[in-house]
């Protein structure tokens, strides 16, 4: 019986310290910080949206209710807006959450890898495919273009094998990512024969590294489960696809558009100008503003 391809959960783990934005995330979600008025949780959620994924997963961790707070229905909100007449508004709020989508949130007791992150949501996404999204990374799909995890989800149809969002990363900065190897197997496609998680330079087997958009198939929960942790106790989701390997193919994907570090500040600010600068409202303004200042 073949497996099926579809894709129709997601996976969010959100139980991070965010200590790279400390004072800003000591009482608040590094994924509530926002990108000019959208928390960049949202912005995760939205792609999987758009990918056709209706159930979302998050992973968290104490002190992060104000996540659950901001998909959930506001109701005072949403009434003193109605009443008020300020329709436009309240179509924002509303469409925060769909009403054919569904979140389900689980608690990561102790913080212990993105491995175990995942692993936490395995009695909720059963023996399906699924996908990871890391909200630090906000990925931005090609001018007209479909959003990435979409065209991973439409190379995860044709394909069946587990796929991982790549990008050739400049070589100083190989140590920073999960890195990749292998032989192409179609077009933006790489069938993967080794990865390696945080390499140094002279040691990376290549150039391409993992960005945080994963497709896994359900066998993943079982390799993690089999991870021995490793520095400081964490399970790595990296350790494990390269056990799943030995048993099913795994692909990566070179996707087309634009990945935002947003666990980095660097990478936060350039997202937030140049979101600024394509906003509908406020783009035309601000890029006028820039062009103003005086350096």
């Amino acid at each position: 019986m073949q497996a099926p391809r579809q894709v129709h959960t997601a996976v969010f783990p959100v139980a991070g310290l965010g200590t790279r934005f400390l004072p800003a995330t000591k009482a608040s979600p590094k994924e509530m910080l926002p990108i000019v008025d959208k928390p960049l949780i949202q912005y995760a959620v939205e792609e999987a949206y758009a990918a056709g994924v209706r159930h979302m997963v998050f992973v968290t961790g104490r002190s992060k209710r104000a996540i659950e707070d901001h998909f959930d229905t506001a109701y005072e909100l949403e009434s003193e807006l109605e009443a008020a007449g300020k329709a436009e508004l309240l179509a924002v709020v509303r469409a925060v959450q769909p009403a054919d989508m569904d979140c389900t949130y689980v608690r990561q007791p102790r913080s212990l890898g993105l491995g175990h992150a995942v692993l936490c949501a395995a009695h909720i996404v059963g023996e399906h495919p699924f996908a990871v999204l890391l909200a630090d990374d906000l990925m931005v799909g090609p001018p007209g273009g479909a959003p990435v995890l979409a065209q991973m989800v439409d190379a995860f149809a044709s394909l069946g094998g587990s796929v991982l969002a790549v990008q050739q990363v400049p070589a100083d900065q190989v140590r920073r990512y999960g890195i990749v190897a292998g032989t192409p197997a179609g077009q933006r496609l790489i069938g993967i024969e080794r990865i390696v998680e945080k390499p140094a330079p002279e040691e990376a087997p290549s150039r391409m590294g993992v960005a945080g958009r994963y497709i896994l198939t359900p066998r993943i929960f079982d390799e993690i489960r089999a991870q021995p942790p490793g520095a400081g106790g964490e399970i790595q989701l990296t350790d494990a696809i390269a056990r799943l390997m030995q048993s099913e193919r795994v692909y990566a994907y070179q996707y087309e558009g634009k990945r935002y570090d947003c666990g980095s500040k660097e990478g936060f600010l350039q997202a937030t100008v140049e979101l600024a600068l394509q906003h509908p409202q406020m783009g035309a303004a601000f890029r006028d503003y820039l062009k103003a200042l005086a350096f």
